[in-house]
């Protein structure tokens, strides 16, 4: 405004208008634009003088307001049409504007054509600028073009998705080649960037792949039972980006632009074979990318960060994180729930016997959830059929059972005496297979408590001079009066136990 009060008090003083442009740095046709006004007006300069800013710039305004031409009016209209296109992938402003000149050959030029295309975006669609604090978030996404692998052999083409990630601060960027977008490929994708990067953001900011949101919302999303666990492991949290507002995200949206021309271009000319030679390729363009100074200014991303982020991060926890999968099953009769993709059992409390439980299984253990509450713990075994047991899961019955074996039984008997010993290890010897003696060890010892330890004891005694080691003998002696019992082993009134006809698996 003061400007045009200059202009006017110089008009008013009788100044030509080539030495008032020439004072007042102005063109010579905005001089004779405004006298021309003042002039129209029929006010005095005193009068106008006296309006302050807001009055003076009303009574010019509608001067300096000028309707647009016909030439800005058709440039006007094609706007709509660029800003949709420029959204598909491969579209420039150049291709467009080459179209807008072959319909309209007296339109602006590129540049001119550019600089109202940016003047009227941010009119019509206005950004907000966003102050990126150090350590905060990390941006992930997958670029929308794809790269190729080579089969040695057959010569096909396989395509393979490209992971990238960005930090907000420093603008460092990460970038590798995986074979899908699933789960398993993403959140490994996100643990390799955390050790690029050599520690943890506060946030991740993903889209809204199935890999890390199961269920989009505006407000409460659902994130990924398996990503959130991930995050948990790293002591970081999740922040989707709003679906279908890539500004949420607008790094990683710009790197992956970038890396279209930094990355995709160079490495499209060779042939890789395989998915590790392609991601060092990839890491080598890369490596150059983030050391080279940004534009305009004496630093690069990598200097950036280590000046102003590195040290924001949270350290690496000492474990990788190991992928979790999921497998609901029932507890079956005897105590054990089976893992499908192993075929392998895994025991549970027995109270939970013929309840639904969530199996919780990575590459070295297994985790068994009934209502969210962890009942067991297993290190993972793929042997097919075969069981894992945690004694404390089992019955008092059962638990008693499970601890038979050899052993057991001599520790037993030696403490009733060493001739008892002696002869449980008789009954286990004479079997293939010691469990085929368990029972009648079972039976004999049990003895102690119906006849007492001292009979038992003079009965194996008695036992190991015949030199015949079963179940049945002991009980014959025990249930008739010794002395009698030994006549009638001589007079053969009772039949000579033998390993023939005594068998020494009775109940």
């Amino acid at each position: 405004m003061s400007k045009i009060r200059k202009i006017l008090k110089l008009y008013s003083q009788q100044r030509p208008l080539m030495s008032i442009a020439a004072q007042v740095d102005a063109s010579r046709n905005t001089v004779k634009k405004y006298v021309s006004a003042f002039k129209a007006s029929g006010c005095t300069f005193e009068e106008v003088n006296s309006l302050n800013d807001k009055e003076l710039e009303d009574f010019f305004g509608k001067t300096r307001e000028q309707a647009p031409s016909s030439r800005m009016q058709s440039m006007l209209r094609c706007f709509p049409h660029v800003d949709k296109e420029l959204k598909r992938t491969g579209m420039t402003r150049y291709m467009l504007w080459e179209a807008y000149i072959k319909e309209f050959p007296d339109g602006y030029r590129y540049s001119q054509f550019c600089f109202y295309y940016n003047q009227w975006k941010a009119r019509v669609n206005p950004t907000m600028h966003m102050d990126h604090k150090a350590g905060d978030k990390l941006y992930v996404d997958f670029a929308g073009e794809k790269m190729n692998l080579t089969d040695k052999d057959t010569g096909e083409i396989i395509s393979v998705e490209v992971f990238v990630a960005i930090l907000g601060a420093s603008q460092l960027t990460y970038a590798e080649a995986v074979m899908s977008q699933q789960k398993e490929d993403f959140i490994a994708a996100c643990e390799n960037t955390l050790h690029f990067i050599g520690g943890v953001p506060a946030a991740i900011v993903p889209d809204n792949l199935k890999a890390a949101v199961t269920k989009s919302s505006r407000y409460e999303p659902t994130l990924n039972e398996t990503f959130e666990d991930f995050a948990e492991h790293y002591g970081t949290t999740i922040l989707p980006a709003r679906a279908y507002r890539p500004r949420d995200k607008a790094l990683v949206e710009g790197a992956v632009k970038i890396l279209y021309s930094k990355v995709y271009a160079p490495l499209n000319k060779q042939t890789y074979h395989s998915l590790a030679d392609l991601n060092a390729a990839i890491w080598e363009a890369l490596e150059v990318h983030n050391t080279q100074f940004l534009k305009g200014r004496n630093y690069s991303r990598r200097l950036q960060f280590e000046e102003v982020e590195r040290h924001t991060l949270t350290p690496l926890p000492v474990m990788r994180y190991q992928f979790k999968q999921h497998f609901y099953a029932k507890v079956i009769k005897n105590g054990h729930v089976n893992l499908g993709p192993d075929k392998h059992y895994y025991s549970v409390p027995y109270r939970y016997i013929g309840k639904r439980v969530k199996l919780l299984y990575s590459r070295t253990t297994v985790e068994i959830f009934s209502n969210y509450e962890r009942i067991a713990l297993h290190k993972r075994n793929k042997n097919p059929y075969g069981y894992t047991t945690d004694k404390e899961h089992l019955a008092t019955t059962h638990r008693f059972k499970a601890d038979w074996s050899p052993d057991m039984f001599l520790d037993w008997a030696a403490s009733i005496h060493e001739d008892v010993r002696l002869y449980i290890l008789k009954i286990l010897d004479r079997k293939q297979h010691p469990e085929q003696a368990y029972k009648s060890c079972l039976g004999v010892l049990g003895f102690a408590k119906k006849a007492g330890n001292e009979r038992l004891i003079v009965a194996c005694q008695r036992a190991l001079s015949y030199g015949i080691y079963n179940y049945k003998t002991i009980q014959t002696i025990l249930e008739n009066n010794m002395d009698s019992y030994e006549e009638s082993l001589f007079a053969d009134e009772l039949p000579m136990p033998s390993h023939n006809n005594i068998r020494g698996d009775y109940k």
